[in-house]
């Protein structure tokens, strides 16, 4: 059987295939935050014919002052739970598991969209969106880390069969993961097991919120490919850490470098990255980054780089890719 075709268990969450819709933001929520119709039509035709097992949905934002952007899905109040709901309810209609994305912008956030001013977890400028934040103390931690929990409670709650941390792309978690960023003195910063106290301790909020059987995924920004930023060696040692606290399943994508490296175009440029993380856990990982063929799937699987394949742009541009690359293998597999 095509590796690509062979189901998988991750905690209690199976997976019938390998292929998995990563979170991609669409700016089609209403300006609240919350579902709108453009949001369930989306996502209604990316999962039809349950081709991909998994669908991520886009990152949603956990409290007002952690927005990214202008329509942006909401789970920062219980006012959005009816309209989560819907979209749970959509993605599995067709036979896909649906995860939601949980995410705090941090110092990428603006304050034209928030209303507040910017915090992270040092004043120094973000090296993806320039802005200087106000340095967290050590109260406002504690709130965002209890806003994780309580965002990742109505994901439960709106029927969703998991939820992913995200800690990549620049964003909160990323920005204490990152020494670009942290340049904390006390327990949230210094070494890496300092700058990963935060994530342990949202990872315990969303265990405590969600109970254990259910999913947790993190994704990781495992390397910023700048001098000085984190490293494939720091995201061995924080998976490891990661997993021990409670995560079933890694998302592996770069740091502030986004989901691009720059001046690299190879299927599965992430590929390093997630076989070192693979090489430290024993829970699954995700790879994503420039997937459109399936045969360069099936062979990124086959060599053991990574247990789930993230499919995201080519995804976008053809609605019908997952179902032609399952029909394909299993052709192949006759």
């Amino acid at each position: 059987m095509p590796y690509l075709l062979k189901p998988l268990q991750a905690g209690s969450l199976l997976l019938n295939n390998r292929l998995v819709m990563p979170p991609m933001a669409t700016a089609k929520a209403e300006p609240d935050g919350k579902v709108s119709s453009a949001v369930l039509d989306y996502y209604r035709e990316k999962s039809a014919g349950g081709y991909f097992s998994l669908i991520i949905v886009e990152h949603s934002f956990i409290q007002q002052a952690g927005k990214a952007s202008e329509n942006q899905l909401s789970v920062a109040d219980d006012s959005v739970i009816d309209g989560l709901k819907r979209l749970a309810a959509v993605i599995q209609a067709n036979g896909t598991k649906a995860v939601l994305q949980i995410n705090h912008a941090g110092s990428a956030a603006s304050q034209e969209i928030t209303g507040s001013i910017p915090v992270g977890p040092s004043a120094v400028k973000n090296p993806r969106k320039g802005g200087v934040p106000h340095e967290l103390t050590r109260q406002e931690i504690g709130e965002i880390v209890a806003a994780f929990g309580a965002a990742a409670y109505r994901t439960k709650q709106a029927g969703f069969d998991g939820v992913e941390i995200h800690s990549a792309h620049g964003y909160f978690l990323n920005q204490f993961l990152s020494p670009l960023t942290n340049r904390r003195t006390d327990e949230y910063g210094g070494d890496l097991p300092g700058r990963i106290r935060i994530h342990k301790e949202v990872i315990a909020a969303v265990r405590a919120a969600v109970g254990e059987d259910f999913p947790v995924l993190l994704r990781l920004g495992a390397s910023d490919y700048a001098e000085g930023g984190t490293t494939a060696d720091d995201s061995q040692i924080a998976a490891k850490e990661f997993e021990k606290a409670g995560v079933n399943i890694i998302d592996i994508s770069g740091g502030f470098s986004g989901y691009t490296i720059p001046g690299n175009n190879e299927q599965g440029y992430f590929a390093p990255l997630s076989t070192a993380v693979k090489e430290a856990v024993a829970i699954p990982v995700i790879l994503t980054g420039g997937i459109t063929d399936v045969q360069a799937a099936e062979q990124l699987l086959a060599q053991g780089k990574a247990d789930l394949l993230g499919i995201g742009r080519a995804v976008l541009q053809d609605s019908l890719w997952a179902k032609k690359a399952v029909e394909s293998q299993a052709q192949s597999a006759l």
